[in-house]
């Protein structure tokens, strides 16, 4: 996933629930009924306010539908209940590195680690080249950590913050740090969806990633192309005023490249495979030390005292971390960057996964998942078809369970047998199923990896949709080479 081992359950244990009684119509009637109800919430009635709950209780009304087809089918409420609970348990190293990422983004707001990026990122990287070299840094970061979800936790949010200086829209830089980061997360030998996809497919961990070059180099090398292109043709406005807000954060904030050491802890302790959140509670913790030492008067600010002893320090860097903080410049533009929500700015995502996961756990139980899967599998009798149902069922399964592990385990295990009947090897199956499922988990909003992306990066997922280049590119580009018989490999006697 793209948060390196935060699953408590082992996803390659996860019970494929099938059901007879149920047919493909009834299966498909609560996603329909789902996404038509979101169609609406979205375009007709709250518009970008619709995260702000009526989607999360929509996916709500959308397992409630699940369950009426459930009864109709001999499946009984415990049984949903069940799974349901099994889901959101699931999520529990999610949700808890989420609230970690809200306290470490606080603590690293007023310490200046995120200024001081911002301050020497502006003087390093101009609007025409920094789409192109956000997508570069994040993919270095997300390889050396195996971790898409830390390299936007850290590295990404400062991006964000120098891209809305430069003048570039949000939705944009989003796009490229999304690019790069998954771009990592998947080549990365220390990314559990990239040791996952070979073990549900029956392949070995190097041989996936070698084989994953010939379909990811030429997306990863076609998105980098957009974002030059971009980069040349788009109007912004932020250029002339650089030198006046390098002079705002030099004002609000002690700017120093001491302050640097703090991220490179952390992306020192995820490299040497220290879990996730452990690593953001050190990050946390290390960036309120750093806020004491380097920002004693922000600090006081926050904590209302005109003096620095340890009541005042605890205070300070406890409101940042666990609610919202604001460090004011005098740039108008800098004050709406210099937020941070800390751990309650995170309740709203927390409460989308957990009512994502309600739709899923019921989907799974009444056995539509798998109905689903054999559906597509049965469609398709060619090479093609067989890649193309592939592709289907890893995204009908992000929409649906809300999961990419899901939309790993239960394709790969489906369509293994598929593949080896076909003469394939498991390349095949692994390469598309990290093609389809790992990267367009993040373009679905109550996906668990659109929520984390959005929530962390501030950017809501149909700003950022578009522009994750990388992401929507990939399942067109494992079809292409599928048609054209490039690189899929046979199995051998």
């Amino acid at each position: 996933m793209e948060s390196q081992n935060i699953h408590p359950t082992d996803p390659q244990n996860e019970e494929i629930i099938e059901n007879k009684e149920l047919n493909i119509i009834e299966a498909l009637i609560p996603i329909i009924a789902l996404v038509g109800m979101l169609f609406y919430n979205v375009y007709h009635a709250f518009g970008d306010g619709a995260l702000e709950g009526s989607n999360q209780f929509i996916l709500l009304l959308g397992a409630a539908v699940a369950a009426i087809v459930g009864f109709f089918n001999k499946v009984s409420y415990k049984q949903m209940m069940e799974e349901v609970a099994k889901n959101v348990k699931s999520t529990t190293g999610a949700l808890l590195i989420l609230l970690m990422v809200g306290s470490l983004a606080g603590t690293w707001l007023i310490s200046g680690i995120i200024p001081t990026m911002i301050y020497y990122g502006l003087q390093i990287l101009n609007p025409t080249i920094f789409l192109a070299a956000s997508v570069i840094i994040c993919a270095i970061i997300s390889i050396a950590t195996g971790s898409s979800w830390t390299t936007s936790a850290t590295v990404g949010i400062a991006l964000i913050g120098i891209g809305d200086t430069l003048g570039i829209s949000s939705g944009m830089t989003a796009g490229a740090v999304i690019s790069g980061a998954y771009f990592g997360d998947k080549m990365s030998p220390l990314s559990d969806t990239t040791n996952l996809a070979p073990a549900m497919a029956g392949g070995e961990l190097f041989s996936h990633i070698k084989y994953m070059t010939y379909t990811t180099v030429p997306t990863i090398i076609i998105t980098l192309l957009i974002f030059i292109i971009i980069g040349f043709v788009i109007d912004t406005d932020g250029t002339p005023e650089i030198n006046g807000q390098l002079e705002a954060i030099k004002n609000a904030f002690n700017i120093s490249p001491w302050l640097f050491i703090v991220p490179i802890l952390v992306i020192g302790l995820i490299i040497k495979k220290t879990p996730p959140l452990i690593a953001l509670l050190a990050g946390t913790l290390l960036g309120a030390i750093a806020a004491i030492i380097a920002q004693p008067e922000i600090v006081m600010n926050i904590a209302g005292s005109t003096t620095l002893n340890f009541n005042s320090a605890y205070i300070g860097v406890m409101k940042a971390m666990t609610v919202d903080t604001a460090v004011e410049t005098t740039s108008k533009e800098l004050n709406d960057l210099f937020t941070a929500g800390g751990m309650s700015g995170m309740l709203k995502t927390i409460w989308l996964i957990m009512c994502a996961m309600v739709f899923g756990g019921v989907m799974d139980a009444i056995g539509a998942l798998a109905r689903i899967s054999n559906a597509l599998l049965r469609l398709f009798d060619t090479v093609f078809g067989l890649f193309a149902s592939t592709v289907v069922s890893c995204l009908a399964l992000n929409v649906t369970a809300s999961d990419q592990y899901l939309a790993i385990v239960v394709p790969g295990r489906m369509y293994a047998k598929a593949f080896k009947d076909k003469g394939l090897a498991p390349e095949n199956l692994s390469r598309t199923l990290e093609d389809s499922g790992t990267v367009t988990s993040v373009l679905i909003p109550w996906n668990t990896c659109g929520a984390y992306q959005s929530g962390v990066l501030g950017v809501p997922v149909i700003d950022y949709f578009f522009f994750a280049v990388f992401n929507w590119l990939s399942p067109f580009m494992t079809l292409f080479f599928a048609a054209f018989r490039i690189k899929i490999k046979q199995l051998r006697d």
